[in-house]
């Protein structure tokens, strides 16, 4: 009797749970159709969309042109973490943490120690798209293994240390019919299959820095004798792209956005034997965000991939890029918000 009573308790309260769900969603897909065409996005900003994800930063340097070695990979030992977290309207926040049972999905200790600092901050909004980060790394290792050693083992850089700050937005044209949301944060749902063209500027200023010289003696010892042990850059200008989600039977979607930025700024390089060399000139840059998954209304999943490269140097013999990239993987499921969320955060807009 007592079960019976708990599992029709439990039906009413799921029941009315879907009606509030169902209510909103009524209400919102009607104001909503004032500004995006909802054949194509359908809006859960109404409700709290939730998710845990596992996710992992990482901002590695990439020289190029170096002798011997054409392209010499300077890889951080970063960690994955599990996260959680909460959109609901124009609000979103993430909490994650590097528990020590995801110690089999890490780099050993092989790859030295990584400290670090990386804010990534990615704002969705409707007509606007706008990226700040702030990343701080010390601490890397030579990629591929033996690069740079002498007895086949990682080659390590516990002083070698990357600055990077940016910012940029763009304008996302086709607004009314393509969704980043949908796939970036999932408080929305793109139905149909759409693409738009992106406008917009970008700044960045950073530094690489050793106490020794960067370029290995075992890759080139002419070049290690220079001692360079600084690239530094600062550059702004306009970007231009394109991004498309292609829809398959409304759930599934892959989305990909690729945009370049024709920079003008300048590039330094700090050596022992040559000072100071500055190169004030064109720099150009790109911007990949990529995601893969499944929309639907109250479940959703994704694995989201983006990745800034931040080129610098370009007219000196040796070319640095900052690559800052992130990859996350999503569970999401929406569900009504509270009367005490809606009474505080009830008068946020989603833009």
């Amino acid at each position: 009797m007592f079960a019976s009573c708990a599992y029709a308790q439990k039906e009413i309260t799921s029941e009315k749970e879907q009606n509030d769900f169902d209510k909103e969603q009524a209400k919102e897909l009607a104001d909503f159709s004032d500004e995006a065409d909802t054949n194509y996005i359908y809006p859960f900003h109404l409700q709290i969309t939730g998710r845990v994800y596992l996710a992992k930063k990482w901002t590695g340097i990439d020289l190029y042109n170096v002798p011997n070695a054409d392209r010499l990979h300077y890889r951080p030992n970063s960690s994955y973490n599990i996260g959680v977290g909460v959109t609901y309207k124009g609000i979103t926040v993430n909490l994650a943490y590097g528990f020590g049972f995801l110690g089999f999905l890490n780099p050993s200790r092989e790859l030295g120690v990584t400290t670090y600092l990386d804010l990534q901050t990615h704002m969705y909004g409707r007509k606007w798209v706008v990226d700040v980060m702030a990343q701080l790394y010390k601490g890397f290792y030579a990629s591929p293994k033996g690069t740079g050693s002498t007895d086949g083992s990682y080659y390590l850089r516990s002083d070698l240390n990357v600055n990077e700050f940016g910012a940029s937005v763009q304008y996302v044209f086709n607004n009314k019919r393509f969704s980043y949301r949908a796939a970036f944060l999932q408080n929305e749902w793109q139905k149909k299959s759409a693409g738009t063209f992106l406008l917009g500027a970008e700044a960045y200023y950073g530094t690489v820095n050793g106490d020794s010289s960067i370029i290995p003696i075992h890759v080139d010892e002419a070049t290690a004798d220079r001692n360079i042990k600084q690239f530094r850059h600062y550059k702004i200008g306009p970007s231009v792209g394109y991004a498309y989600t292609l829809v398959i039977k409304k759930h599934f979607f892959a989305t990909a956005s690729l945009s370049g930025n024709v920079a003008m700024g300048n590039s330094t390089t700090v050596s022992d034997a040559d000072g100071e060399e500055n190169n004030f000139s064109v720099i150009p840059s790109g911007f990949l965000r990529a995601s893969l998954g499944y929309n639907s209304e109250r479940w959703a999943g994704s694995v989201i991939y983006t990745s800034n490269n931040i080129s610098a140097n370009p007219g000196s013999a040796i070319r640095s890029v900052v690559n800052a990239s992130n990859i996350r993987i999503n569970l999401v499921y929406r569900f009504a918000a509270p009367k005490g969320v809606k009474k505080v955060v009830g008068k946020v807009k989603p833009d």
